[in-house]
């Protein structure tokens, strides 16, 4: 089956010493801008994993999720669940997005949870105390993982882009390339899936209208704070909405599974290499790192 995929973004500028982290009691912690710029760079290249993280002491834990969503992810998702009690958790969201199809998938997992959604860059301090960085980056099918929070909060100096989906082996010049019936058929299935999807979360045709205006060979467009609220991706401007500070009040989600995992479940727990790079999928795909200052550039399909 043929692929669509996600595109080239503009980099990123570097956290400047402005940067500052949500105040989570017990969890606040100072990191050095280029270490913490760099790690999440490199994270962001790979397949998405999803990480708890502690809390201590007054508020409840949360959800990363990093990285490029691909066929892998709900499975994987389903195995870190497994175990833990995530119903209501906050998931924290640093991704540039994906199979449009699996991306789908794993939202309505996170709806099902009651999750809560937001951006940032999760990160620890040498003693091992999580932090989350406000200024991260949720690109194209990763906005609409963020939909399917129950509650949204984004912060202000987070980075949400969105843009078309396209036919992932003419990236290179979608101008240029040539499209069969069968090409046109898969994008506008998957327009179709994609709109339903949205409405289902809550989501508008505002969301739809931004991220289907914007041609492939066009940098992303970065939703304004008021088209966040006009696609209905905002439901909260208070960052303590998503990242409750009373364990009483609040479901709170196990630290620890019945079976230990680190990271990610991944075919390496069946005998195979564990990936290094996102593998494509039934459509979309962002395999390219973006939130980065390297020159933008066209995602590569993979095969």
């Amino acid at each position: 089956m043929r692929r669509v995929t996600a595109l080239k973004s503009r980099g990123w500028v570097l956290l400047g010493a402005a940067a500052f982290c949500l105040a989570l009691p017990g969890a606040v912690t100072t990191l050095g801008n280029s270490a913490y710029a760099g790690g999440t760079l490199e994270e962001r290249k790979q397949p998405m994993h999803f990480q708890w993280n502690a809390c201590q002491p007054d508020c409840r834990g949360w959800v990363s999720a990093v990285g490029i969503v691909t066929s892998d992810s709900p499975r994987e998702f389903d195995e870190f669940a497994r175990g833990r009690e995530l119903a209501g958790a906050t998931i924290v969201l640093d991704s540039s997005g994906g199979s449009v199809n699996d991306s789908i998938t794993l939202g309505r997992r996170f709806r099902g949870l009651g999750a809560l959604t937001t951006v940032g860059a999760t990160v620890r301090a040498q003693d091992e105390r999580a932090t989350v960085v406000p200024e991260a980056y949720c690109e194209s099918m990763c906005v609409f993982l963020l939909l399917s929070g129950k509650t949204r909060y984004v912060p202000p100096v987070a980075h949400v882009r969105v843009h078309q989906i396209w036919m992932g082996d003419r990236a290179d010049d979608a101008k240029a390339a040539s499209y069969t019936a069968q090409d046109l058929m898969i994008v506008q299935r998957d327009i179709g899936r994609l709109t339903k999807y949205t409405f289902d979360m809550g989501g508008t045709g505002d969301l739809l209208s931004l991220a289907l205006s914007v041609p492939p060979w066009e940098d992303l467009h970065e939703l304004s704070r008021a088209e966040l609220r006009l696609a209905n991706l905002v439901t909260t401007e208070a960052a303590t909405d998503v990242f409750p500070q009373n364990n009483a009040g609040v479901p709170m989600a196990e630290a620890k599974p019945t079976k230990p995992q680190d990271r990610f479940v991944s075919s390496a727990m069946e005998g195979e290499a564990q990936p290094q790079q996102g593998k494509s999928t039934k459509t979309a795909e962002a395999a390219v790192p973006t939130g980065g200052n390297a020159p933008a550039q066209p995602a590569q399909p993979q095969k």
